[in-house]
């Protein structure tokens, strides 16, 4: 579904943090919270998300080095420091260490919805075409090949195709598959995605490329 971001928010003041998540789960994003910066890298180990809103005064690991780790790893999230106004060159310090943009604090909503949504505006113009192993999917064309052959998706299966693609191999759970590929006005249940998701395999075929992990949700294979 477009205009739907999967966030992390990683703040130990929970009061700011439970209301940006309150307020963007309103905006239809899929958010998780992080009190500590220990539980930030937790989460990025095992879900995919497209902003990390982090700040920079963390307790158990600092945000500089859960911003110094994922940018080491090359983790596909764009990271948006949050810094406090008292600190001269924290914003400085935070883009150096890999962040992509930082704001501070104390901010409006509606400033921080206007950087997301210009994070969507970059992710729309690329990676329209994504290649895993034997798998090629074109977004603009909604094409799938699989071998050079030809694969007919129909919508939802295809939607959820191109959500696993982008996962980069980590677990994308049931409710993130509801949020990103059905209408906002609509509650698939998790039957409803398993549907789907079987309907893909059998027509990716063998080997199945897709793991199931149950409880959990769905991720692309391991080598």
């Amino acid at each position: 579904m477009a205009g739907v971001l999967r966030v992390l928010i990683a703040e130990d003041e929970t009061d700011l943090a439970d209301s940006l998540a309150e307020g963007l789960r309103a905006e239809r994003h899929v958010v998780e919270v992080a009190y500590d910066g220990a539980s930030a890298l937790t989460f990025t180990e095992v879900f995919s998300f497209d902003v990390i809103l982090l700040d920079r005064d963390l307790p158990l690991l600092s945000g500089d080095s859960v911003c110094r780790a994922l940018t080491a790893l090359r983790y596909p999230a764009r990271i948006i420091m949050l810094t406090a106004a008292s600190l001269p060159g924290a914003s400085v310090e935070g883009l150096d260490l890999g962040a992509d943009d930082y704001i501070t604090k104390p901010f409006g909503f509606d400033d921080l919805l206007a950087r997301l949504r210009a994070i969507e505006r970059r992710q729309a113009g690329t990676a329209l075409d994504v290649t895993w192993r034997d798998l090629s999917l074109d977004s603009a064309a909604r094409r799938v090949t699989r071998s050079g052959r030809p694969v007919d998706l129909a919508p939802k299966e295809f939607d959820c195709l191109r959500v696993l693609l982008a996962s980069a191999g980590r677990v994308v759970p049931f409710s993130e598959f509801a949020d990103r590929v059905w209408p906002a006005d609509s509650e698939p249940s998790r039957g409803a995605v398993k549907a789907v998701i079987h309907s893909l395999r059998r027509k990716l075929g063998q080997p199945d490329p897709l793991e199931t992990q149950h409880g959990l949700g769905y991720r692309l294979g391991q080598p």
